[in-house]
């Protein structure tokens, strides 16, 4: 297990920051950590990293109790935070040198391997105050990467990205990811669904899902919204095939709600037709992660 989590609480005050949170993390996965700010994903990041203790709880890094060998954790584990702290006076490779000189392991070697693997090359003679945020950002992720760590952990990793830039550290996450154990924190579903594996989301510091991706996109819906001039029995419309459920929205508006992927605007025109009413209006939505997201943490999509 690379990140096994028990009961983790934390408090700022009277404030639950982390509500008894638990899972676990196998070798190799790439896990999202969703919620929207403030949900708790920073403080768990820094728990896991050992900048703040928990108040309750464990937790333990490839087998590592966090709480009382810390250093051996450190050693495994690569860590960008949220917002990424970098001497911007001074130069790319010269940075990563510094940087290096705090591990046994990370000789100049490693520093091109580094910049090699996050396509710093063209950019390592520069000045850090020179780059894009995309390229501070692969900074500080080759930074992450010099101590050659078991686990990555990455806190809101493309904050403030082009779409551009999105698309670069998008892939080289999951390049990296190939190699090592990723947990990574943000607030957007679309992050999730390019990267990782799975998705753990929490909210007001407690976690309200954890599945893989593919188990979630199972239970995608398909929404239809439509406007009849007329009233219709219910029970009629539970003959249109493949509805799971319905209801009504208000005067001869209802909200259709079916277990299929197929286009079902044509079943929901032709019912109407069979049955002598007029369509005012037809509008269809997938209920999608995106949707469910916004239902687990109580949020507008």
């Amino acid at each position: 297990m690379s990140i096994s989590v028990h009961n983790i609480s934390k408090h700022f005050g009277d404030q639950k920051a982390l509500n008894a949170v638990s899972f676990s993390i196998n070798k190799g996965e790439i896990v999202g950590f969703l919620g929207p700010n403030g949900a708790g994903k920073s403080t768990l990041m820094k728990i896991l990293t050992g900048y703040l203790p928990a108040d309750e709880g464990k937790a333990e890094i490839v087998g590592l109790d966090l709480e009382n060998q810390l250093s051996e954790v450190q050693k495994r584990t690569g860590y960008l935070p949220e917002h990424n702290p970098l001497y911007t006076e001074m130069y790319v490779r010269e940075y990563l040198d510094f940087v290096a000189s705090v591990y046994k392991n990370a000789k100049k070697p490693k520093i091109e391997e580094v910049i090699q693997m996050t396509g710093l090359k063209p950019e390592a003679n520069k000045k850090i105050e020179q780059l894009s945020k995309g390229y501070r950002q692969r900074v500080g992720l080759a930074a992450a990467l010099l101590h050659d760590p078991e686990v990555l952990i990455l806190d809101e990793p493309t904050t403030g990205l082009d779409p551009n830039q999105l698309v670069e550290i998008r892939g080289l996450i999951k390049k990296i990811g190939q190699d090592k154990t990723i947990f990574l924190s943000t607030h957007i579903m679309q992050e999730v669904e390019a990267i990782c594996d799975r998705v753990i989301i929490i909210n007001k510091g407690q976690i309200v899902a954890d599945k893989k991706l593919e188990e979630l996109r199972a239970h995608e819906e398909q929404v239809i919204f439509v406007e009849f001039d007329y009233k219709i029995e219910n029970v009629a419309l539970q003959r249109i095939p493949h509805l799971k459920s319905f209801k009504n929205t208000g005067g001869f508006s209802y909200e259709l709600i079916f277990d299929t992927k197929e286009d079902m605007r044509p079943a929901v025109f032709d019912f109407a037709h069979d049955h002598g009413l007029k369509t005012l209006q037809l509008n269809q939505k997938t209920r999608n992660l995106e949707s469910l997201f916004a239902e687990l943490t109580n949020t507008d999509v």
